[in-house]
């Protein structure tokens, strides 16, 4: 019977897990995503490869106990022994979207709720989409008599049709996050691709040539990542307790993905549930 725990990831910096630099057609690196949403996700191999990298600092030789002995050359099994602690890939909460007049909103969608509500054992009901917290400061339009609160966007604007209390929305807030009631909105599954690349860090990067200040042809290519201030959630099950990858600590400041030296991929990661 395998005990249940969750990770909460809080992007501080861009995040861009995918490709290696240059290794896409058109040297332009996407973020991995969930085929249904299109919407950027973590893979729990790169989630356990950073957990495992750091327990194999601060504790070496635990991390095959935890993690799984990796392979050994030459045994006929190989030397694999199977991992206490599964991770599951992570998939977003709440993203951050600029909206002229907010400037910011986080967004989600009842796709990527239920899943979250799935794993934190939620019983609340998922909001409808298109709902904000009837704190939102949008702006209001009135129509027949009726005001409606109306969110503007890069390529357009939004209706939210429902808004609900504070208390409820505050509820799919994870806990220990810090973000804002009044600036959460729900859309719907089919809008939520687009709005996710709107809210997408690009970046696009040179190598300068050694000897002079000119760009050096050969070495272009644009990057994309979550934009800080995402939120994401990953399962865990373990067949032990007893982990400890943080110490007495719940949370931790993490690593995850690629262009770690130029200022990506810093996170905070909270533990929850049952894993000690």
């Amino acid at each position: 019977m395998y005990k249940k725990a969750y990770g909460i990831i809080e992007t501080l910096a861009p995040l861009h897990v995918g490709a290696a630099a240059g290794e896409e057609s058109g040297n332009l690196n996407l973020i991995f995503r969930d085929q249904f949403t299109q919407t950027g996700i973590i893979a729990g191999s790169s989630i356990r490869g950073r957990f495992r990298a750091d327990m194999r600092e601060a504790d070496k030789g635990s991390e095959n106990t935890w993690y799984g002995h990796e392979s050994v050359e030459g045994r006929p099994d190989g030397g694999t022994t199977e991992a206490i602690v599964k991770f599951e890939y992570a998939s977003l909460v709440w993203l951050p979207v600029f909206c002229p007049g907010q400037p910011v909103v986080w967004i989600s969608c009842p796709r990527l709720l239920k899943r979250y509500k799935l794993i934190t054992g939620s019983t609340d009901a998922i909001p409808k989409p298109y709902t904000s917290a009837k704190t939102l400061r949008g702006r209001q339009i009135s129509d027949r008599g009726t005001a409606k609160q109306i969110l503007f966007f890069n390529l357009g604007f939004m209706e939210i049709e429902h808004q609900i209390e504070a208390e409820a929305m505050q509820k799919w807030i994870p806990k220990g996050v810090d973000l804002a009631v009044e600036s959460l909105v729900v859309v719907g599954d089919n809008d939520i691709a687009m709005l996710h690349d709107m809210a997408l860090y690009r970046q696009s990067r040179i190598k300068m040539m050694d000897d002079m200040k000119k760009v050096d042809g050969g070495a272009f290519f644009n990057v994309e990542a979550l934009p800080e201030g995402s939120v994401l959630i990953f399962p865990i099950a373990l067949k032990e307790l007893g982990w400890k990858p943080f110490g007495d600590r719940a949370s931790q400041d993490m690593y995850f993905g690629g262009l770690e030296s130029v200022g990506f991929g810093r996170c905070n990661v909270t533990l929850a549930g049952e894993y000690q």
